[in-house]
């Protein structure tokens, strides 16, 4: 399909082109005077699919539909409360209806209670990246750089009459008033956009139907953007360990740390860490870091982090988590155990939040077999669920069949 802007045409082609002329005698629609509308043709036969008039929001590449009304021959108001109700407001789901919104859907949004961890009951507007993922992470890798550039800065003259400290919860208090003006941000995003946001969690009733904390609300489309949280595996002392949500929040800077996992996640929080001079042990199931890069990635990143302090536990599966009278922690895998710890963390992966949401109920099928892959939603290659009105967005939770 080709859609054709008033944007991409003079005014001539635009008011005078006969086949237009023809389309909009045909759709018993007057011609415009002006370039405010236009139409999204079948390129082969350039005969008129859809109509979209008072176009307002316009960039360089892309013109979006403003709200409209029952005038101009939008459809008339529908039965539902809404066109488009997205469950979840992370990255994917903000995008998607804000942009709903702007082709002129009436659209809610639902999310969660603000929290700088997730949960069953908490989780904030602006989801995994903005919350607990890409933003803050990337506020503490720059926080942990500066340990080695105060370190190198002595070889080009620089002199400290004292010792270069960090302080823990000056870095904690700044980087959740950023959290907070970010997700301020994203809710007036959606705001301006024309999108009424819920809070509280939604489940589906029926194909149209959402109850978010009690409260029924209907739609035509229902869009699932729900994410993932991190995952800790069932074993003996679990409760003692903190995963990637928690480690971006605590209220004191680990003193010893042992970080269970060989992927991104885990070298990233090892990497900050160790430049917040903690010390830091990581502890592997493989003989290598990075499963799926390149070999010479893999061996050049253990190389420097070796370099840095890190100390590596390869070909080492955790079976318990042990707590010392004296509150310390030890980890016990098929190695040995290690002792002394103030912090164990697990990056052992992330599974999708669709556990009550009401999916099994509505026909929609999640799959069981493939244990990292378990409860997402099957998919089609275009996202779209099993049944017509269920798109899914954001790739932890979906599963393409």
């Amino acid at each position: 399909m080709v859609v054709v802007m008033a944007s991409s045409l003079t005014v001539t082609n635009t008011l005078s082109s006969p086949k237009l002329k023809t389309i909009y005698k045909k759709l018993s629609i007057p011609i415009p005077t002006r370039l405010s509308s236009c139409l999204l043709f079948n390129p082969k036969t350039l005969s008129p699919l859809s109509l979209s008039l008072n176009l307002k929001h316009r960039t360089r590449h892309r013109t979006f539909a403003a709200r409209a009304d029952s005038q101009n021959g939008a459809e008339p108001p529908s039965h539902y409360d809404f066109d488009l109700f997205t469950i979840g407001a992370g990255s994917g789901g903000v995008r998607a209806s804000r942009f709903a919104a702007n082709f002129g859907a009436s659209v809610a949004v639902c999310e969660l209670p603000f929290s700088a961890i997730s949960s069953e009951t908490t989780g904030g507007v602006g989801g995994t990246c903005v919350l607990r993922g890409c933003v803050p992470k990337k506020l503490m890798v720059y926080a942990s750089h500066y340990s080695h550039e105060f370190e190198e800065s002595h070889g080009f003259g620089w002199k400290y009459d004292v010792e270069p400290k960090h302080d823990w919860s000056t870095l904690m208090a700044n980087k959740n008033a950023e959290l907070q003006r970010l997700t301020g941000i994203y809710k007036n995003v959606l705001k301006n956009a024309g999108v009424t946001l819920i809070e509280g969690r939604g489940k589906i009733v029926d194909p149209h139907t959402i109850d978010v904390d009690g409260k029924l609300y209907s739609a035509r489309h229902i869009l699932i953007s729900v994410g993932g949280r991190p995952f800790i595996p069932e074993i003996p002392g679990s409760e003692y360990v903190i995963d990637s949500d928690a480690a971006l929040d605590l209220p004191s800077k680990p003193e010893k740390i042992a970080i269970v996992g060989g992927g991104y996640i885990a070298l990233e929080f090892a990497g900050i860490f160790n430049g917040l001079t903690s010390e830091v042990h990581v502890f592997i199931r493989q003989k290598k870091v990075l499963r799926g890069f390149d070999e010479e990635i893999r061996d050049f990143v253990a190389e420097q982090m070796s370099l840095r302090g890190i100390e590596f536990h390869t070909e080492e599966s955790p079976q318990a988590i042990i707590k010392s009278s004296d509150g310390s922690l030890s980890l016990k895998t098929n190695k040995g155990t290690a002792e002394g710890f103030s912090h164990v963390m697990f990056a052992t992966g992330r599974r999708p939040n669709t556990k009550n949401l009401g999916l099994e109920t509505v026909g929609v099928k999640m799959t069981r077999k493939k244990k990292k892959k378990k409860n997402r939603v099957e998919i089609s290659e275009y996202s779209r669920g099993p049944f017509k009105i269920v798109g899914i967005s954001t790739w932890e939770c979906k599963h393409k069949i």
